[in-house]
């Protein structure tokens, strides 16, 4: 499911796309309808019922067809022959008239693997023009022909007929300065080129998208005026629209200020019999179109990254509650009989390199945002001061470490602890990215305020925030290495040295903490990674909280009722229950556990997964055991936190879950429930 800001990515793109004037909409695989413009509706007249998502393709060419859309024929032959163009997700292009006259150029774009893109132009008004030109020509062609027949019938009348022939060339001349004015005006680009590969017309936005002149551009090679860069990618249509076949692709150049534009063109060839004199040339700047689906793409794809990765640290949580639990009892039991040098020596370290797994289950969690974090007034300042004085020992003597903190105390509304492990990657990383020679880190913390216009592109709230900028005087980064920083498991250093996770988590935690992150790098200049944080105000002064009660105990044994889908992880826990000195009955899904509360009242507690399958997760089982047994204690057990309940007097333990932990959760909910059911009378 989208998060919300990529919910507000989605939402600003298709307010960008309300504002065009072409209709555009955008189909899956099925086809279906995935997205849309209000364009749809007013250019095409569809109803607001048939606009929508989910609808069929076939849906739009019937209502169509059943409108006479498509001209006379079988319905059902012409919406069968559409839906076979579509199907076969292959770029077209093609110009229909409306019934009402409207001329339509509808123009279709697979996406691979996903569907298509089709786009409306309504050029009612650019082939009224064209046959007004048409007629104008046609008018002056016979009026040149009727001077001349008068200068070969009389030649008493030549000079009147020479008087005529002035007007008609200055005729011409005012025709032709009007169309030139009319494809300057046109937001499209115009070009005519001979056989030769040589402009003889280019309008001005055309000439203006290769920052030239249409005087500059006449008489040059399209080689010349588009570049080798362009060129290369273009030769081959060139070739086939000179074998006389119209064809449109797609092709990029780079500007003298370095930013890559994208166009497409179409190219129609003109011919004398069956030779190819030359070709015209229409095309549209489509930089804009290419980033906005970019920039959707790489939404996509995070999202995608996201989810995956919360499924697998899901996975690697059980796994780890296995190894680790029999790991500790393993251990116990060693130490029980004498051999806590074999366990020191053995199990210790299976441990220690399983709690790393546990880290790294985290970090992937981070990133998939689905790892809960402690959000509270953080005083950054401090907080990176103190950070100065480890990062001042570890970085080593060739880093030069310039700390650039706020006078005044500034407050960010974040988890302290991943805020100090998010600086301590990227310093790391600025330190490999500085080596050998070294260089100077810089940590700059200052507010700053988003206004809306940031806010939106960044998909923020509006509003004051920390910036954090962490800036290197390394190696740098190349575009394609940048391209992929954030992404987990993406790492340039060898093998064993990185995971791949650092830069990912830091994102996970910049956009958990609702901020927003961005890369800024440059080959052989260095790296600025630079995030921002919600400010809040300094947290309010703690009162004194008196003296601490004194503990109570919870009752010695308890009869657990254990509810886990996981074979192995059942086992598990049922040793540790077991080691505690409690009875256990198991079920492997909630329909069985059910069962058994409705049936054993010896039952004094249950201890259930989060996430089970058969429709009944461990939340909707609490919920149900209560209506058949009221205040029934419960501790819930998950590796996927996004999707465990938020129950106030339910504890929810993390996978992989230690005894220790186990017990004082039991501690906690049995006390709290003997504390509940204790009368007046017993408590005086």
């Amino acid at each position: 499911m989208p998060s919300p800001q990529d919910r507000r990515r989605y939402d600003l793109l298709l307010a960008g796309l309300d504002l065009l004037d072409q209709a555009i909409a955008v189909f899956d695989a099925e086809p279906k309808l995935v997205a849309w413009n209000q364009a749809l509706s007013r250019l095409l007249d569809f109803p607001p019922e048939l606009v929508r998502e989910g609808t069929p393709f076939e849906a739009f060419v019937r209502f169509n067809a059943e409108r006479g859309e498509y001209g006379d024929g079988e319905i059902e032959k012409l919406v069968a022959e559409r839906m076979a163009a579509a199907r076969s997700f292959q770029p077209h292009y093609f110009e229909r008239q409306r019934p009402n006259g409207q001329i339509l150029a509808v123009r279709g774009v697979p996406i691979p693997n996903l569907g298509f893109v089709s786009l409306w132009t309504d050029i009612t008004e650019l082939r009224r023009n064209e046959r007004l030109i048409e007629e104008q020509n046609l008018q002056l062609e016979a009026r040149v022909r009727e001077r001349t027949q008068e200068l070969a019938r009389a030649y008493q009348e030549l000079r009147e007929a020479q008087h005529e022939l002035e007007a008609t060339a200055e005729a011409l001349a005012y025709s032709e300065a009007r169309l030139r004015l009319i494809l300057d005006s046109i937001p499209a680009m115009v070009a005519y080129v001979d056989r030769d590969q040589r402009y003889r017309y280019a309008n001005r936005v055309y000439a203006e998208w290769f920052e030239t002149t249409p005087e500059a551009i006449v008489g040059q090679t399209i080689a010349e005026v588009v570049g080798a860069e362009a060129y290369a990618q273009i030769e081959t249509h060139l070739e086939r629209a000179l074998a006389g076949e119209r064809v449109t692709y797609e092709y990029h150049r780079t500007r003298a200020n370095g930013k890559r534009v994208f166009a497409r063109s179409t190219v129609v060839p003109e011919k004398r019999g069956e030779e190819v004199v030359g070709f015209f040339v229409l095309s549209f700047d489509i930089t804009e179109q290419r980033a906005q689906q970019e920039a959707l793409i790489q939404a996509q794809k995070m999202e995608a990254v996201g989810q995956l990765t919360g499924g697998i640290a899901h996975d690697f949580n059980n796994l780890l509650t296995i190894i680790l639990g029999n790991l500790e009892a393993l251990d116990e039991a060693l130490t029980a009989r004498g051999l806590a040098s074999l366990a020191r020596e053995h199990i210790a370290p299976a441990v220690r390199a399983t709690r790393r797994g546990v880290d790294l289950v985290k970090r992937l969690l981070t990133f998939s945002r689905r790892q809960p974090m402690a959000l509270a007034p953080v005083e950054v300042g401090e907080r990176v001061r103190g950070l100065g004085v480890l990062l001042a020992r570890t970085l080593g003597e060739l880093v030069t470490l310039d700390l650039r903190l706020p006078e005044a105390p500034l407050y960010a509304h974040t988890d302290g602890h991943q805020l100090e492990n998010a600086l301590l990657n990227l310093a790391l990383n600025a330190r490999d990215a500085m080596s050998p020679a070294g260089g100077t880190l810089t940590i700059r913390v200052l507010p700053c305020e988003i206004f809306a216009d940031l806010a939106e592109r960044y998909g923020l709230t509006p509003g004051r925030y920390v910036q954090f900028d962490v800036i290197d005087t390394g190696c740098g980064m190349a575009p394609e290495v940048l391209a992929h920083a954030f992404e987990p498991f993406f790492t340039t250093k060898p093998f064993g040295r990185g995971s791949g996770l650092g830069l990912a988590m830091v994102y996970g935690f910049v956009r958990q903490s609702g901020g927003a992150i961005r890369i800024r790098s440059e080959p052989g200049v260095g790296t600025t990674v630079t995030f921002v944080l919600p400010q809040c105000e300094p947290p309010a002064p703690s009162s004194d909280p008196g003296p601490a009660a004194k503990p109570e105990t919870a009752p010695c044994a308890l009869t657990v009722l254990l509810v886990e889908d996981e074979p192995e992880v059942r086992h598990l826990l049922r040793q540790m229950l077991m080691r505690l000195g409690h009875r256990v009955l198991e079920a492997e899904n909630g329909a069985e556990a059910l069962e058994l509360i409705e049936h054993v009242a010896e039952i004094d507690v249950v201890v259930t997964d989060a996430v089970m399958p058969g429709g009944c997760d461990g939340g909707t089982l609490i919920a149900r055991a209560r209506t058949v047994r009221p205040g029934l204690p419960a501790v819930l057990v998950s590796g996927y936190w996004h999707e465990a309940p938020a129950l106030p007097d339910v504890p929810a333990l993390a996978k992989p879950v230690s005894q220790a932990a186990l017990a004082e959760a039991l501690r906690s909910v049995t006390i709290a429930h003997v504390a509940q059911t204790v009368t007046p009378e017993e408590k005086r």
